[in-house]
């Protein structure tokens, strides 16, 4: 969310200071009531538990075009637990193809979320050094999820 807030910020600088028209109505109806600096009209939370190449990529994809659509105005997490884990991984302990790795980068420089279970991390002997930059470490995936969901987060699962 750090990313997210930091991109609406300078979006906010650089239309003060450059007088750009940033409140222009947007092109989907659900956006019109969003608020352009505030919290995002939309939120949203993957569950993300599987180490299948074809399950990473559907989620993926999905994600990638929730973010496509709603651009600024969706938060998007992605709950990485038990064999999901290894998405965020510096080194995966299961296969994770170079493209998903590309992938999950990528979608973190676009303001995703990736949060990691800490509950699986323990079971692996990780912690915090094992996972790329960009992770966040929860106590309990299944504690995140539920607490996104009470923040108002809908729940995505495959």
């Amino acid at each position: 969310m750090k990313t997210e807030i930091a991109r609406r910020r300078l979006l906010q600088w650089l239309g003060a200071g450059t007088g750009l028209a940033l409140a222009a109505p947007r092109a989907g109806a659900q956006d019109k009531d969003a608020d352009l600096f505030g919290e995002p009209a939309h939120k949203l939370v993957y569950q993300f538990n599987k180490a299948d190449v074809d399950y990473m990529e559907h989620v993926l994809f999905s994600v990638g075009a929730m973010l496509r659509k709603y651009s600024d105005n969706v938060h998007l997490v992605v709950t990485a637990i038990g064999p999901g884990l290894h998405i965020l991984a510096k080194q995966p302990g299961r296969p994770v193809p170079e493209i998903i790795r590309q992938r999950v980068s990528s979608l973190a420089a676009y303001g995703v979320s990736f949060h990691a279970c800490g509950n699986t991390m323990k079971s692996l002997g990780w912690d915090a050094s094992h996972l790329l930059e960009f992770a966040e470490v929860v106590e309990i995936g299944a504690d995140d999820l539920m607490l996104l969901q009470e923040q108002g987060y809908s729940y995505i699962s495959w």
